[in-house]
């Protein structure tokens, strides 16, 4: 056995390029953990979005994480460490024991996809389940996906692979394009 083999979770890992990185927080910390990484001067990224509730007598407006008790970090090597043993942490999201980046242009369609929030009258296109899509209008153009599910004739679902996490979303099916 050798001993100078280095751990499976460095391979994405770079001494002087940081990466992003998911990382798993407790149930309902994600804002705390942001703050505390934030001090540690470690780049982080918590995809909000804004939901309404109302109440007996008023109506709030809360600032809810997208993905539940995820967290996007942008780190170099040595950073790895410090994140882990930052309190409310729970771990680094592996796929099959590996330690994989997530590409900035995936980090770049969630922010654009937080910020869109446009309702469109659609026209019915000619998309069908499973087609590869893209978006060819408005803010989430260059957005690529697979098209799970179509309800009515807005309703897209896009998979985002490397995240692991589906996310849904109403857009104008004139807006979308077929990957051939």
């Amino acid at each position: 056995m050798r001993t100078d083999a280095k751990p499976e979770y460095e391979n994405h890992l770079d001494e002087s390029e940081p990466k992003w990185f998911a990382i798993y927080t407790r149930f309902k910390s994600e804002k705390v953990v942001q703050r505390m990484l934030s001090i540690k001067d470690i780049e982080c990224y918590l995809p909000l979005q804004k939901v309404t509730r109302r109440y007996t007598r008023k109506i709030k407006v809360h600032q809810i994480p997208l993905i539940s008790c995820y967290l996007f970090v942008k780190i170099v090597k040595k950073q790895y460490v410090p994140v882990l043993e930052t309190e409310n942490v729970v771990k680094f999201i592996r796929f099959s024991k590996n330690l994989l980046a997530i590409p900035e242009a995936e980090i770049e369609i969630i922010r654009r996809v937080v910020g869109e929030g446009e309702d469109i009258v659609a026209e019915p296109g000619l998309l069908n389940k499973g087609d590869l899509v893209e978006v060819i209008g408005g803010r989430l153009t260059g957005l690529q996906g697979r098209l799970l599910e179509k309800q009515g004739k807005k309703h897209m679902v896009v998979e985002l692979e490397n995240i692991g996490y589906s996310l849904t979303m109403n857009i104008d099916v004139s807006l979308l394009r077929k990957i051939i």
